[in-house]
């Protein structure tokens, strides 16, 4: 008997479908942008390698996006053949592995508003150690120019930051020599010609001196700003990567449920509730999972004609004295 037939003999309920469709098109949706961003992370860290000069200090953006690629393939992988088979084992590993990431990123942004001055503290220092590398880390160089450009600011804390770096020191040989990279400068006009030099020994003057040729103020302080005064975009992040986890989780919470309703306590691709009980099931492929198939399903398991079948313990007291007699 298919499994389509079976469904309908049991009057299961358009809401087990529309739950089922829903939680498999997400979990496919959000396995096909994992595997989109592996893709994106294969493809920076190849070019990464072809262009690195020394071995950077962080680790490499290219290689974040593979590690963070690969965890919402698998985790949304997980939830999607739990809800094609109805794998109540695999559904309940997504959605508890949703719960975990949800509360490690409810902590953090707690910790994060609580601690803010200590977390600020914590950027800027990280910041200051990459200016340290500028130079031999390409992916961290090309990140901290975007940021210093679009959000007009300098260094992590201030503009003085990059006395850190060997290039950029007061002591160093070379024209670099106290001073700031050309991002640090003040935005032109559109259409003028970017002047390379407009941070050429400014290192040496104060911040009330550099205000009209550089960014003074860091680019910690800058984006940690923009976000205050953009309330609705930073909302609306947050949103964004919490909306779907938390949805996650409440469609396989009231998908499980559904499930508990038509289906006994293994795997409901095998069988709705029949009358063959689970203890009478041979098991055997079923995996550790218990989700792989079977051409033919999962059949009851042959007995011998000449034992007698357990007692059921929920049977009648009379049948039981009757099973009883009848085998003495």
């Amino acid at each position: 008997m298919s499994g389509r037939s079976r469904l309908r003999r049991t009057g299961a309920d358009a809401v087990y479908f529309i739950l089922k469709l829903t939680l498999t098109i997400s979990a496919t949706l959000f396995s096909m942008l994992g595997l989109l961003i592996i893709c994106i992370g294969i493809y920076a860290e190849v070019e990464r390698q072809q262009n690195k000069t020394l071995e950077g200090f962080f680790v490499a953006p290219a290689v974040i996006l593979i590690l963070l690629g690969v965890s919402i393939f698998v985790v949304s992988f997980v939830g999607m053949v739990g809800a094609l088979r109805d794998n109540q084992l695999l559904l309940k590993m997504f959605k508890w592995t949703l719960v975990a990431v949800l509360l490690l990123e409810l902590v953090f942004i707690i910790v994060s508003f609580l601690c803010r001055n200590k977390v600020l503290l914590m950027f800027k220092a990280n910041v200051r150690e990459g200016i340290r590398h500028y130079y031999d880390d390409l992916d961290f160089k090309n990140i901290l120019d975007r940021i210093q450009v679009k959000f007009s600011c300098c260094g992590g804390e201030e503009y003085k930051d990059w006395s850190v770096n060997h290039y950029h020191a007061c002591d160093a040989p070379g024209p670099m020599a106290c001073g700031v990279p050309y991002t640090c400068c003040v935005k032109e006009q559109e259409g003028n010609v970017i002047n390379t030099q407009c941070g050429y020994q400014k290192l040496h003057q104060e911040r009330f001196e550099v205000g009209t040729t550089i960014n003074a103020r860091g680019c910690v302080d800058a984006i940690t700003l923009w976000f205050e005064d953009n309330i609705g975009p930073t909302v609306g992040i947050l949103i964004a990567i919490l909306l779907p986890q938390v949805l996650g989780i409440v469609l396989s919470c009231l998908y499980l449920g559904k499930l508990s309703q038509h289906m006994d306590e293994v795997d409901g691709f095998r069988m709705f509730k029949m009358s063959i009980p689970y203890e009478q099931l041979d098991l055997s492929g079923a995996g550790w999972c218990m989700c792989l198939p079977r051409e033919e399903g999962y059949q009851p398991i042959e007995q011998d004609d000449n034992v007698p079948n357990e007692v059921n313990p929920l049977q009648d007291p009379q049948a039981i004295d009757t099973e009883q007699e009848d085998l003495n």
